[in-house]
């Protein structure tokens, strides 16, 4: 459906295009929000697909890529890790993300690499699999540290035999597949067999081992059934649109995600859910269990988990009515969405509160809903790159988020850099008619305020409100300078003031953002070649010149004379070299 403008304002899809078009303008008891879309519709598209399935993917694509102002949005791009245990001669335990091509294991999803590191971490202590890269495993001539402090058994030093390292791999393997009665039977079998051969001290840490197990089991597993589940809760307050995700794997909570989707108002619970369960489990990243429970019932249930299982080629029920342990894990995702959608709410207003204080303070005309900030990065006039960084409505909108190279100017030049950045920043801006912030923040004193005032006064964009930030004398936080283009001394809030906090996050991510891209500029140009970018000199020349040299030290210090005695180096290509390493 399509605006005035050409705007696309909604995607949809339907077995019967003809009847679920025609509701839009029949019917007369439509909610406010759907009202307002069908008044604005000017013209609508349709596109004829072969399946239900590939319509979903149709429609899933067409709201990630235009992004409709009256559909659900959502942002979820991250794989989840799992953990990998691979299949070699000692297997190795690992985080993993991304396509599972390497033999093996995967155990998983785990909701965050703090859990899976943590699983990990458990694993060293109760089984010592070994974690390190296969490249420091074949080397090894003594015990690493992870042995010294009984993490890890020593198998790259023979310290254990190969069937005892992988004995304790299958135990691994038995515990992430939810089998824990059979690790602790297996284990308990050892500890009685070590007993028998009067092995006490060996003994005594198999005992260890199930204590441990035991304690982790109780506080991990929630007693249930061993089929994978997704408990999933939705809901909606004060305009604010919550769903909480709960993954239980083999019958233990592997852990949770939550999210926030942007809504159009007066949408329905149901219809949130439904759009969620379709575009989460139609993600190749997300895995579909054998199981989906939601909190509210939504239209066309059965049909839904269809056709996700057609789409990922499984089988899945999808249920709200629900008894036992699948219960009270509904009860557990309800009370954690409503705590969550609480603290969003609680955000909110606080960022609020502290955008009224800064435009009170700052004696602002309006309330400064988009601002925009600045600060530049380098080390010692190397590299220099600056940051641009936007925050809508409190909160930063990493997705504005620009960095810029800075060219052309005299090295440490912070001035001309904040020129430079500014000009190619609002030219741009004016250019594509873009929105313009309400409040533009640049990291600094009077002279990097008044670059900027002047590439603002070049655009005429006299409706932007420009000032700079400076530390104090001291530099201590809370003593931050203000300064405005017409006043020439510089204002002063309290530490406690929420404007004041405000302006201090706002750049502290420009800075932030700033020395990332300067460190990683640098990093890059640090580990290339000097002798890199010489037209006729390769590879395999490269590789003459260092060995024939030892090193670039000594590259540096030759002279044409010199270069010219490697082998494959001519007297013209020795000059273009020297001149180049020389300029």
């Amino acid at each position: 459906m399509i605006n005035q403008s050409g705007e696309i304002i909604y995607v949809g899809k339907a077995k019967n295009l003809k009847k679920r078009v025609s509701s839009y303008f029949q019917k007369q008891d439509h909610p406010p929000k759907t009202r307002v879309m069908v008044s604005q519709i000017c013209d609508i598209q349709i596109v004829v697909t072969e399946s239900e399935n590939e319509a979903l993917i149709l429609e899933n694509q067409f709201i990630k890529k235009y992004r409709p102002r009256y559909n659900v949005v959502f942002r979820d791009d991250k794989s989840y890790p799992y953990i990998f245990l691979s299949n070699e001669e000692y297997p190795r335990l690992s985080i993993h993300r991304g396509k599972q091509s390497q033999k093996g294991d995967y155990f998983g999803p785990f909701t965050g690499s703090t859990a899976a590191r943590y699983s990990i971490s458990l694993m060293q202590k109760l089984f010592l699999i070994r974690q390190c890269e296969n490249s420091v495993f074949r080397y090894r001539s003594r015990p690493c540290l992870q042995y010294q402090i009984k993490r890890c058994s020593g198998s790259c030093v023979n310290k254990i035999s190969q069937q005892d390292y992988l004995s304790d791999v299958q135990l691994v393997r038995l515990f992430y597949q939810g089998k824990n009665d059979s690790v602790i039977g297996v284990l308990t079998k050892r500890m009685e067999e070590a007993s028998e051969k009067l092995d006490f001290e060996k003994a005594a840490q198999i005992r260890d081992q199930i204590v441990q197990l035991r304690r982790v089991l109780e506080k991990q597993s929630v007693q249930g059934s061993d089929t994978d589940t997704d408990i999933i809760a939705a809901g909606i307050r004060e305009k604010t649109a919550g769903i909480f995700v709960l993954h239980i794997r083999n019958g233990l909570v592997q852990g949770s995600r939550n999210f926030f989707p942007k809504v159009p108002l007066d949408t329905s619970v149901e219809e949130v859910i439904e759009s969620f369960i379709g575009h989460f489990y139609s993600a190749s990243q997300n895995e579909v269990p054998a199981e989906i429970v939601i909190n509210c019932k939504i239209p066309e249930e059965q049909a839904l988990a269809e056709l996700i299982g057609h789409l990922r080629d499984v089988k899945v029920r999808l249920a709200h009515k629900v008894k036992t342990s699948r219960a009270a894990w509904l009860d557990m995702a309800n009370r954690n969405l409503q705590e969550m959608i609480t603290a969003k709410l609680a955000s909110k207003n606080h960022t609020q509160k502290r955008m009224q204080c800064l435009m009170d303070e700052l004696g602002l005309d309006k309330l400064p809903i988009r601002m925009e900030c600045f600060d530049i990065s380098h080390f010692q006039g190397e590299q220099t790159v600056a940051s641009c960084v936007v925050f809508e409505q409190g909160q930063a909108k990493k997705s504005d988020y620009r960095r810029f190279n800075i060219n052309q100017v005299k090295a440490g030049d912070d001035y001309a850099a904040i020129e430079q950045a500014v000009r190619r920043r609002f030219s741009r801006l004016v250019k594509e008619e873009a929105k313009l912030p309400d409040l533009l923040i640049i990291d600094g004193g009077k002279g990097q305020l008044n670059q900027a005032q002047k590439v603002l006064e070049d655009l005429e964009l006299e409706q932007v409100t420009l000032i700079s930030v400076a530390k104090g004398s001291d530099r201590k936080v809370g003593m931050e300078q203000i300064f405005f283009p017409s006043e020439a001394i510089a204002r002063r809030l309290e530490e406690d003031s929420l404007g004041l906090h405000l302006i201090q996050s706002i750049r502290d991510e420009a800075h932030r953002f700033a020395i990332t891209g300067h460190r990683g500029k640098r990093d890059k140009v640090r580990k290339t070649s000097i002798l890199e970018g010489i037209a006729g000199v390769g590879a395999k020349r490269r590789r003459a010149i260092i060995q024939h040299f030892g090193g670039l030290q000594e590259v540096k210090r030759a002279g044409v004379s010199d270069l010219k005695q490697v082998e494959g180096i001519s007297q013209s290509l020795a000059q273009t070299i020297y001149d180049h390493l020389h300029e």
